[in-house]
């Protein structure tokens, strides 16, 4: 099996919202951490279209980045970060191809990708859903929809961690 292949297998389920302060990150939080209790390994992608910096200035690689390396990459006995510059937006497909050896992966940002999602909803902060509901494989939400999607409440990661096991065959280390 290639590299796109595995990927291919590793579902990927967007965690979407209409507006900022949706609760995205907050649900992002809560399934991580359920789907942590079923042994799932678990990758998140956050997409930022603003540009993000994760060195430290005046650290070996933020002075590495600096006199203009294209990869740099950190390491040590229980985590590594590769930072790579890019010349422009990468596509999402590009960017989970990269992503191996979990059982399931989260994006949140990636509101307008062809990715199963899970739109957040809270009545203080929407007027109406974003997504078609055709994307929609569920919805978090703090009102109930009678629209044949499988609507959750905004703290029940157990009933949807149940559904994308019943879904994609999530099973993890533990299953």
């Amino acid at each position: 099996m290639d590299e796109k292949e595995e990927c291919s297998q590793i579902p990927v389920i967007s965690i979407v919202g209409g507006k900022s302060n949706s609760g995205k990150t907050t649900l992002l939080e809560k399934l991580i951490r359920e789907a942590k209790r079923r042994g799932w390994r678990v990758a998140t992608l956050k997409h930022d279209v603003h540009g993000f910096e994760m060195d430290q200035p005046g650290k070996d690689t933020w002075r590495h980045d600096r006199a203009g390396a294209d990869v740099v990459a950190i390491s040590s006995p229980k985590r590594i970060a590769v930072l790579e510059r890019v010349s422009d937006d990468q596509p999402l497909d590009e960017v989970l191809a990269r992503i191996q050896g979990v059982d399931v992966i989260f994006t949140e940002g990636y509101k307008h990708a062809n990715k199963p999602k899970i739109e957040v909803y809270r009545s203080a902060v929407h007027q109406e859903l974003f997504s078609k509901l055709e994307d929609l494989i569920a919805i978090a939400s703090d009102v109930e929809f009678d629209n044949g999607i499988p609507c959750f409440g905004l703290d029940d990661v157990q009933g949807i961690c149940d559904l994308i096991e019943s879904k994609f065959g999530v099973k993890g280390s533990a299953g």
